[in-house]
């Protein structure tokens, strides 16, 4: 399949693109080729689309401009190709909350659309997905092992989110190409250590492992480094702000066609992986807004949830 009937196929299955709904892509300067891709394709297909270019953020997590935001609110489906996320902003949330279909693929390329997580079955990954999201909802407890280390979170009141790649219903939210189940643990209720292995937002691949030591939900520690220094110095956002290091997150990659390739948009969708996240999660269930949200993906993980083994060393049970 060409990128043009890649495109095409992702608009008409993925982003469910009916007659007469309006589609609005919104991209910048990194991730303009892709954006323009889709609008191409949509019109190709004869869909209302209009194209709009932003200023590239600074950081994931970053507020889009005002103009941007009402644009996407006014819009069916709004799909975001842009080089830092937008999923985890008020701009995204607005957007939703007013029916838009909001699809973010933050960091994307060319590459990504032909091969990997973009080409998996999306009947598959929805099942898996929505399945691990109703056990997250469930879950009281979490705790991830890995090489001697152990993490431990409350999932206590808060309820999962399904990032299945497949946004059909007005106000469904979540990224492309996609794969996840992820809730927001009590922001106070962390305790231990994690091994971060495979990538991490603001790094990308990581050669050796991150270690990072969490305290009554907030940071305190980074270990590890490489030829380019230690890691600490790479994420010291993390620690300019007390919001920006406490955890957000917990997810659970359920894409069996995503490869490890330093885009947290792509590493977070791995199948059998568990990645956790540090800032902002208020669009999902939190009570923490930060200037980041920044992600760290586990390989091999074993996972509890309520002390039952959900994955071992990175199989699901």
């Amino acid at each position: 399949m060409n990128l043009h009937d890649r495109a095409r196929s992702i608009i008409a299955t993925n982003l469910a693109l009916q007659p007469g709904e309006t589609l609005l892509v919104v991209t910048d300067s990194p991730t303009r080729e892709v954006g323009e891709l889709f609008y191409e394709a949509a019109c190709a297909a004869e869909h209302n689309a209009l194209i709009l270019q932003m200023p590239e953020g600074r950081v994931a997590g970053e507020e889009p401009p005002a103009a941007v935001a009402a644009a996407m609110k006014a819009a069916d489906v709004a799909l975001c190709p842009t080089a830092k996320s937008i999923t985890h902003t008020n701009a995204r949330i607005a957007a939703a909350a007013a029916g838009t279909r909001v699809v973010t693929m933050p960091g994307v390329t060319m590459d990504m659309l032909r091969e990997g997580a973009a080409c998996a079955d999306y009947a598959q990954v929805e099942r898996l997905t929505h399945k691990l999201t109703e056990r997250l909802t469930r879950a009281q407890t979490a705790r991830i092992e890995k090489d001697g280390h152990v993490l431990e979170l409350s999932l206590a009141g808060r309820d999962g989110v399904a990032s299945p790649g497949v946004y059909r219903e007005p106000g469904a939210s979540g990224n492309f190409p996609s794969g996840e189940a992820y809730i927001a643990p009590l922001e106070d209720a962390a305790n231990g250590s994690v091994v971060i292995d495979g990538s991490m937002v603001g790094i990308g691949t990581l050669a050796s492992p991150l270690v990072a030591t969490i305290e009554h939900g907030r940071l305190v520690r980074v270990e590890g480094g490489d030829e380019n220094g230690p890691y600490a110095d790479r994420l010291a956002m993390l620690f300019e702000r007390p919001e920006n290091g406490t955890i957000a997150e917990l997810g659970i990659g359920t894409n069996e066609a995503a490869k490890l390739c330093g885009i947290i948009l792509e590493d977070e969708k791995l199948y059998g992986t568990v990645h956790v996240a540090f800032g902002t999660n208020t669009s999902f269930g939190g009570t923490t807004k930060a200037a980041c949200h920044l992600d760290g993906i586990i390989l091999h993980p074993t996972l509890y949830l309520d002390n039952e083994l959900v994955i071992k060393e990175g199989t699901f049970v």
